[in-house]
């Protein structure tokens, strides 16, 4: 470059340098142990290499094991990149790419450095996190680190930036990255100006949308072998085999035209393999599927077989898709009553009430039961034996129904109305069909009615005003959910300053006092000296009253609570951001961590625990009003988000760097005990809060960790990989006995990519294949719940880390957690 070009310096010598590289001569021998050739011999060498590249001379690298062991070498070669960036990105973004990097190895020459690696030392390297901090300083157009890492990911893609752990993806964390020495070798180039680098970096954010999606994958090798592919595949809906059939066949007929028989042969074990899979799903000689069609409604089965010996193999149909008046009715055929109900009727009649409200409304299910059980002859095919059995049917799925959701539609009108309706019903046919005095006292326990009735009393000439006016009275499961509604706990914000909060978990009636004794005891201030202020967006304040209700949902969209200091003439002041509460002393140091993550996983228990199956249906599909059905899964979702910022922020309001050092250490084992204490929400929350930028970028704190710890916060870190869809994290949590808690992101993204890459109707009809997959992610839940925990914290430890685990204080504001992280550790 010239005139105003910055070019990178000469590598500096190795500590150990790689050996020379011999030549090896078509026929093999060994390399050349003489000293490296003169410059003179070396360039006439150059010059004969076409001849003898033409005549069959093949350079090899020499074997890492000939290298022996030696110390990371200042440029690392990227094995990735088997394509030339500039005929992906094109020789101009390369040039952009090197213009960024020398200008960064001038202006910031203080983030180069020797840095100790786990293998040797790094010679010139700088951290991931530092160069997008510094990208985003010098360019103001550039908004987000997100969009500071792609740019970053861009110069990684084209091998300007080399990652030390051979990494595919750039990291903004503390990952160690060196530059590469090549230079531009076009006479011009339009950024080789000092002050032209920043539209070339404007130049690489134009290629953002164009640079491919990468994935880091694990060293080993997945073996593609028949049987996982057919495991894969057999997951799939019938649908989606269909079209993945059609694909792959137009694929192989059109690659047959341009390509040989061998070259082909891929797209049609493929293609095999697929009808192997569809063949051994629905081995019907028929296709393996048939529709029903009458009356303008259908209903879609495929038959399938037992995998027992072929003497004993029973074939069944199992729905596809159908109406869901169809769908109802096929379940009611199924049900057994006298015997108990096997696998597949109890996993369809479990996958149905799990998931009806997808496509019928409550009132919808109601009446279609009403319509079944008030049927006097259905069809007129039936006898009186068939008649009674069909109604014990629906009183046995209603019972199911109200025993799956227990007081999560009590407050439905429809159903209330419904279980009125339907026990008056009962009533009235019990002395035609004494058969249902069974379902009748069943029913009475469900309803919570504990009266026996004779049957003289169950005469269907008797006015049923009596047994209405005693139904209400002693309604009592119905009115439960509303007595629940006043003792419901709820997660309320109590801001401290502009950009922290205290965490509160406190009933809706709780008082303004009841909320600022919590307060007070976990900023350590005097309560008499604090007050509660609503204080609205548009500025308005308001202080609550001693007695006040502190929670409510009309101001929760409108305004924030804070909590002020009252001075000597009452007047209130808020906290400033740089007080005392930054400098309060570190209780965490003083608290067992066994006890610690004991405590973490008894209140995380207590969420995961109230959550409803069909909460995660309803976060699922964004029905209306979801958000109303949805309040426990988010708050397990708000408290692993809370987690995660607590750790954050209490190791970055620690200014001292040996007690910095202690907390590190402490949430590395308090993680390591919440994964042995099958807790792996809070264990991927504070895995998650270590590797923040504003935290990993503390390299005077990480470095003066042990290396144990160290160790172990990589093999805790190997837990969260997310490659292979987080395989590791499914095999270990997989073998873990229940009970336990899951990682709910992960849970949730499983059932939404079931729900994104399948479509809920076909052809008018329910997907009930994409529902019943739903269903059974959903039912995992169960597993997990099977049994309690029996591990309690010590009643003197309880009372001391109850009002700590249960009301965190945190920091949600990045920029505020960024400017803590530079100021305890600024930049050298």
């Amino acid at each position: 470059m010239a005139g105003g070009s910055v070019r990178m310096p000469p590598p500096p010598p190795c500590e150990a340098a790689e050996p020379a590289r011999g030549w090896r001569s078509p026929g093999g021998g060994a390399p050349d142990p003489s000293p490296p050739p003169p410059p003179v011999q070396l360039r006439q060498k150059l010059r004969e290499l076409p001849a003898l590249l033409r005549s069959g001379l093949t350079l090899r690298r020499k074997s890492a094991a000939a290298a022996g062991h030696r110390t990371l070498s200042r440029r690392i070669s990227n094995p990735y990149l088997e394509t030339p960036s500039n005929k992906i990105y094109g020789e101009s973004s390369s040039c952009a790419g090197r213009a960024l990097r020398n200008i960064f190895t001038l202006q910031a020459s203080d983030l180069i450095k020797d840095r100790v690696y786990l293998t040797g030392i790094c010679r010139r390297s700088c951290v991931g996190s530092e160069l997008v901090d510094w990208l985003l300083e010098h360019c103001p157009f550039v908004k987000c680190r997100s969009t500071a890492v792609g740019v970053w990911q861009l110069l990684l893609d084209m091998g300007i930036i080399l990652s030390v752990d051979r990494q595919l993806y750039f990291q903004d964390a503390h990952a160690f990255y060196q530059f590469s020495a090549d230079e531009c070798t076009y006479l011009f180039c339009e950024f080789e100006k000092e002050e032209c680098w920043k539209n070339g970096v404007k130049l690489l954010l134009q290629l953002l949308p164009l640079a491919p999606p990468r994935i880091d994958m694990p060293d080993q090798k997945i073996e593609d072998t028949t049987e996982t592919n057919a495991e894969i595949l057999a997951r799939l809906t019938s649908a989606v085999q269909r079209e993945l059939a059609a694909v792959i066949a137009l694929k192989a007929r059109k690659s047959a035209i341009h390509q040989n028989e061998e070259n082909n042969s891929q797209e049609k074990r493929g293609l095999e393999e697929l009808k192997d899979t569809s063949d051994a799903q629905a081995e019907d000689g028929g296709g393996g599927e048939r529709a029903r069609e009458e009356a303008g409604a259908a209903l879609v089965l495929r038959k399938v077989w037992s995998r027992s010996p072929a003497p004993e193999r029973r074939g069944r149909y199992v729905v596809v898709a159908g109406t869901p008046e169809k769908i109802l009715e096929h379940l009611l055929s199924d049900l057994h009553l006298e015997a108990a109900q096997d696998k597949d009727t109890e996993t369809l009649l479990d996958d149905f009430l799990l998931t009806y409200t997808v496509f019928m409304t409550t009132d919808d299910l109601c009446q279609a039961l009403l319509r079944h059980y008030c049927a006097k002859n259905y069809q007129g095919k039936e006898d009186d034996s068939d008649v009674s059995c069909r109604k014990r049917k629906v009183l046995h799925l209603v019972s199911q129904w109200t025993s799956l959701y227990k007081d999560w539609l009590h407050e439905d009108e429809h159903l209330k109305q419904f279980l009125k309706t339907i026990y008056r019903n009962v009533l009235d046919d019990v002395y035609e069909y004494p058969i249902l005095e069974k379902e009748l006292k069943e029913f009475q326990k469900i309803l919570g009615m504990h009266r026996r009735h004779t049957v003289d009393e169950y005469s269907p000439h008797r006015k049923n005003k009596t047994f209405f006016h005693q139904f209400s009275l002693k309604e009592s499961w119905l009115q439960h959910r509303g007595t629940m509604n006043e003792a419901e706990e709820i997660f309320c914000r109590v801001y401290i300053t502009e950009h922290s909060y205290v965490s509160v978990k406190a009933q809706v009636t709780a008082s303004a006092q009841e909320i600022l004794k919590i307060i007070a005891e976990k900023i350590q201030y005097p309560e008499e000296e604090l007050a509660l202020v609503t204080v609205t967006f548009s500025g308005e304040k308001h202080e609550l009253q001693p007695n006040d209700l502190a929670i409510s949902k009309s101001f929760e969209s409108s305004s924030r609570m804070f909590v002020y200091r009252k001075d000597l003439t009452d007047s209130l002041n808020p906290f400033a951001e740089n007080e005392e509460l930054q400098q309060r002393s570190v209780r965490i140091l003083g608290i067992n961590t066994w006890d610690l993550a004991l405590e973490l996983t008894n209140f995380d228990w207590s969420l995961f625990n109230a959550i409803h199956e069909q909460e995660l249906i309803y976060f699922t599909f964004s029905r209306q009003g979801s958000a109303e059905n949805t309040e426990n899964l988010s708050l397990l979702l708000q408290r692993c988000n809370e987690v995660q910022l607590w750790v954050a922020t209490e190791i970055l309001l620690c200014s001292q760097l040996c007690k910095r050092v202690q907390l590190v250490k402490k949430f590395i084992k308090i993680a390591a005990h919440c994964k042995a204490q099958r807790n792996l929400n809070s264990f991927f929350a504070i895995v998650m809060g270590l590797n923040t930028a504003s935290v990993s970028r503390l390299s005077q704190t990480w470095e003066k960790i042990p290396g144990k710890f160290k160790k172990l916060f990589t093999e805790l870190e190997s837990l969260t990989d997310p490659s292979l869809n987080h395989k590791a994290y499914r095999d270990a949590f997989k073998k873990m006995k229940s009970p336990k808690i899951p990682f709910m992101p992960l849970l949730l993204k499983d059932v939404t990519f079931i729900h994104e890459g399948n479509k809920t109707f076909l052809d008018n009809l329910v997907n009930f294949e994409k529902l019943h997959m739903i269903a059974d992610t959903v039912r995992s839940l169960r597993h997990c719940r099977n049994n309690q925990f029996g591990n309690e914290v010590p009643s003197k430890e309880h009372h001391e880390l109850k009002p700590y685990v249960h009301h965190l204080h945190v920091i949600d504001n990045q920029q505020a957690l960024f400017e803590l992280s530079h100021r305890i550790e600024p930049r050298v």
